[in-house]
């Protein structure tokens, strides 16, 4: 099992980008918290907040990039422990109550202005997360998530020699733009997702063979969601007749979900 610490080692950063600072978390209250209960879940879950690196055009030598839409002009790199973090890397600390890292990393990337490379120690596991941003439509010089935050648990799941850890190195990403630079390392987030569907990782170096791939894994976690729920309301039914119809759109269902992890299969022939 790896940890913070081995992931950002496995970034391969060069000491020029380098900032390894903590920040107060009165920031990301005060910028990304926008109701009572998120100002409370980022006050009572963090523990520390760790502003690790600035991927710049000056600290690592990657253009900038600037469309219509949006501008790529930094890269951070974070790290958070949630309080009972230590749980997850030391066996004999007492057991603490999950965090709702899935929130707690949204609020993060919606209060960091630039895209994040996100690291989340949890009492649950170690979680890493990452998510595009473009400008806002309706009000000037806001920047907002574009699309869903990329979110994957890696608790009891990599060791430093997973093919995972080796695609992460900065070398081994796009150099032609900051953006391009990020959409690599998603890449390599999106290609362990779609490893627990295929038992298999493989990185695609193809940007449109990616983009076909992060289709494909969205639609098998979408149909099983759809599979579960189907599930739930057979189990709960009564009427027999009912019961069948579910159990049958189950099948469907289920059927749907085995060409999708075929199509995810093909990525890593």
């Amino acid at each position: 099992m790896v940890g913070v610490s081995e992931l950002v080692e496995a970034l391969r950063l060069p000491g020029s980008c380098r900032v390894d600072q903590r920040v107060p978390k009165k920031m990301l209250i005060e910028n990304g918290a926008p109701t009572a209960a998120d100002k409370r879940l980022l006050n009572d879950a963090i523990e520390e907040i760790q502003w690790i690196a600035a991927l710049k055009p000056n600290t690592v030598g990657v253009p900038d990039y600037r469309d219509k839409e949006r501008e790529y002009l930094e890269v951070a790199v974070l790290s958070i422990a949630t309080r009972g973090a230590q749980a997850v890397v030391d066996p004999g600390a007492a057991a603490a109550k999950p965090v709702n890292t899935t929130r707690l990393a949204e609020l993060v990337h919606r209060a960091v202005p630039y895209p994040v490379l996100l690291l989340l120690a949890a009492p649950q596991g170690l979680c890493m997360s990452m998510a595009h941003k473009r400008w806002a439509q309706n009000e000037a010089g806001k920047v907002v998530l574009d699309g869903e935050v990329a979110t994957i648990d890696t608790a009891g799941e990599l060791s430093p020699a997973h093919p995972f850890m080796q695609s992460l190195a900065l070398a081994c990403q796009p150099q032609a733009t900051l953006m391009a630079l990020y959409q690599g390392w998603l890449d390599c987030l999106t290609a362990l997702q779609a490893a627990r569907y295929t038992g298999t990782f493989k990185a695609v170096g193809d940007p449109a063979q990616a983009l076909v791939r992060r289709a494909a894994l969205r639609e098998c976690q979408r149909l099983e969601q759809e599979a579960s729920r189907l599930r739930g309301l057979a189990a709960k039914e009564k009427q027999m007749a009912k019961q069948v119809d579910l159990n049958l759109a189950l099948k469907r269902v289920q059927a749907d979900l085995m060409m999708t992890r075929e199509q995810l299969l093909g990525f890593t022939q």
